[in-house]
């Protein structure tokens, strides 16, 4: 089982492509809040309605000093394609080996129409502005996960 992170643990690192293929590093939010969500694939309808709920909500949670960051296994040419189709803001990045996706405990075993598989496990960060884990939620629902999410932060 992949271990899970708690609030108050230090959020893993990274540095990631993004879909133009340039690195986006947690880092770089430092002295922000981020939302890190976590998607099993770019263009599928569940993802789709997520990364969709997130853009219309992006200037609220912005306006709270909130960014928001997708990772998922996708190469970063599928990240463009889906970008640019859903006219997503804010970055997607590449986590093409899952190795960050299982350091925040988003990749392991789950359930899929009743069947334990393997794969990337929907579920969303939310990051203080120290790199401190505020809320990791997972196992959550591609629709109506935002608006849930939102009045758990106040947004």
């Amino acid at each position: 089982m992949t271990s899970r992170l708690e609030p108050g643990d230090q959020a893993p690192t990274f540095s990631l492509p993004d879909a133009d293929g340039k690195p986006v590093s947690l880092a770089d939010y430092l002295g922000r809040r981020v939302i890190l969500y976590a998607y099993p694939a770019a263009s599928t309808p569940g993802c789709t309605k997520q990364a969709c709920d997130f853009r219309d909500s992006l200037a609220e949670l912005n306006g709270a000093g909130i960014e928001v960051i997708g990772i998922s296994p996708d190469k970063p040419a599928k990240l463009a394609k889906f970008r640019d189709a859903e006219e997503l803001t804010f970055p997607l990045v590449s986590d093409e080996d899952k190795t960050v996706l299982t350091e925040y405990g988003a990749y392991g075993e789950k359930q899929l129409y009743g069947k334990t598989v393997t794969g990337v496990i929907r579920s969303t960060f939310v990051i203080d502005a120290d790199g401190k884990i505020e809320r990791a939620l997972y196992n959550v629902k591609a629709t109506g996960h935002v608006a849930k999410l939102r009045k758990e932060i106040d947004v």
